[in-house]
């Protein structure tokens, strides 16, 4: 039991954010050194370094749902730590776990939670309800109400997208009945293809988004409805395949991932074999000299996401890095969203390349000043692109770049945000046969700064 007036997420609540994915997961600390995880990631460095750090070890992991951007660690948790894995019975997972419906309630030494079933984001979604006797502590929404919005509702198909939505306002009406002044830990935040909003805040409250929230705003389902599907954007395609690789239980790791080196020629063997070659450089260095053929990924927060998106799973990885990046987290990131098939890393790098007499391809960088009048292509997501473009622009976002590569004509500038994005579109097109491309080494906003002429919007 907690003291009266003690602020529950300050004393027991340690959200652990994924930037790149956009999400949070949590650990929760029950007392005795026993803890609860709500939808930990398959990669549980951050949480075993949190729970390391109070002397916990993870009785329970909670799953809200069967996600679709991530691997669950729940079933790593119960093989490791001995946890009881805690899902909705309505999702079948084929693994070991305490299958609850509404209102089904487990004793967590002191603590409570309670299963709330919220429809919407999947067909099976529940929320945590955390009780201190009767006091509400705070409610684990997952997928359902989120800073700001709620989640998409159109992961099991465009054709059920509007009955999930629908299902997504009743369980949202259900979650702003809870008090006011209880907690909300959203599992999904501000970088989720998940859908949510632009923002920093995480945590909220259920008074809070009642007065805040676009969507809690609407004044009938019907609004809603159209509120959120007219908020729907694209999705990275591997969310298409994690759902059912959760219900069926992730593989279990006996052992950190990471790179095994790799020489010259065994990564030409490798390329010739139909594997990909994967750049994880920083863009400057990928644009001075690459081996051709390399898709640029460069490592950050982001890299899982579009390795996701763009390349198989199903298919042999090498990888290029450079001095100072960190192959074990290259890995985790492979490893979180289910891309195992790594054949490792370019031993010495680039320079051992060379060395063997490998063929290097070039990408020229320029900034907003030196476009001119050459052709560009935009490869953000719909949304970026309408609120301001270049004029003339042509449009196509980075994930629906078709395989044949016929989005850019020769000689085109490819722009994105900051350059990442638009270096892999480059890469992927030079790929498929384009010529004399360049990547833009900034934004928008720069080309109208040193221009002075305004952005057009729309489509």
């Amino acid at each position: 039991m907690l003291e009266d007036g003690m602020g529950f997420a300050d004393e027991h609540l340690i959200p652990l954010v994924d930037e790149g994915l956009g999400n949070s997961a949590y650990l929760v600390d029950l007392g005795n050194g026993r803890a609860l995880a709500v939808d930990a990631a398959r990669d549980l460095r951050d949480l075993r370094a949190a729970a390391t750090r109070r002397g916990l070890t993870v009785a329970f992991a909670a799953d809200t749902h069967l996600h679709a951007d991530f691997l669950t660690g729940a079933l790593q948790l119960a093989h490791d730590d001995g946890a009881t894995v805690l899902a909705s019975a309505a999702g079948r997972r084929a693994f070991p776990h305490t299958p609850l419906g509404d209102g089904d309630e487990v004793d967590l030494g002191g603590l409570t939670l309670r299963a709330l079933a919220t429809p919407g984001h999947t067909d099976e979604h529940v929320s945590f309800l955390l009780l201190d006797g009767a006091r509400e502590c705070g409610v684990f929404t997952g997928g359902s109400l989120i800073v700001g919005s709620a989640a998409r509702t159109d992961l099991q198909g465009a054709d059920r997208a509007d009955e999930l939505a629908r299902a997504q306002y009743r369980s949202l009406q259900r979650l702003t009945k809870l008090p006011d002044t209880t907690a909300v830990w959203p599992t999904h935040g501000a970088g989720s293809f998940c859908s949510a909003p632009p923002g920093a805040e995480r945590i909220t409250t259920i008074g809070a988004q009642k007065t805040a929230n676009d969507l809690l705003a609407a004044p009938d389902e019907e609004a809603f409805v159209r509120r959120l599907l007219g908020s729907l954007d694209s999705y990275p395609v591997y969310f298409d395949r994690l759902g059912e690789i959760n219900r069926r239980g992730p593989a279990l790791l006996a052992a950190a991932p990471g790179l095994d080196p790799l020489n010259p020629e065994r990564v030409r063997a490798l390329l010739a074999n139909g594997g990909y070659l994967v750049d994880a450089r920083p863009i400057d260095e990928f644009a001075a000299g690459h081996i051709p053929g390399a898709i640029s990924n460069p490592l950050r927060p982001a890299f899982a996401t579009w390795l996701g998106w763009l390349l198989r799973p199903d298919v042999p990885l090498v990888f290029v890095l450079g001095p100072g990046q960190d192959g074990a987290d290259l890995a985790w990131q492979c490893a979180k969203i289910g891309y195992e098939r790594l054949a490792g890393q370019l031993a010495g790098g680039m320079n051992a390349w060379r060395a063997n007499g490998g063929p290097v391809e070039t990408i020229e960088l320029v900034t907003a000043d030196r476009i001119g009048t050459r052709p560009v292509l935009d490869v953000r997501q719909t949304a970026e692109y309408t609120a301001g473009h270049i004029p003339g622009a042509a449009h196509r976002e980075l994930g629906n770049l078709a395989a044949d590569g016929q989005d850019a004509v020769d000689g085109s500038v490819v722009m994105c945000g900051h350059g990442e994005r638009a270096m892999t579109a480059a890469s992927l097109l030079a790929r498929h046969g384009a010529r004399e491309l360049a990547v833009l080494a900034g934004s928008v906003s720069d080309w109208a700064k040193v221009t002075g002429r305004r952005l057009e919007d729309g489509s």
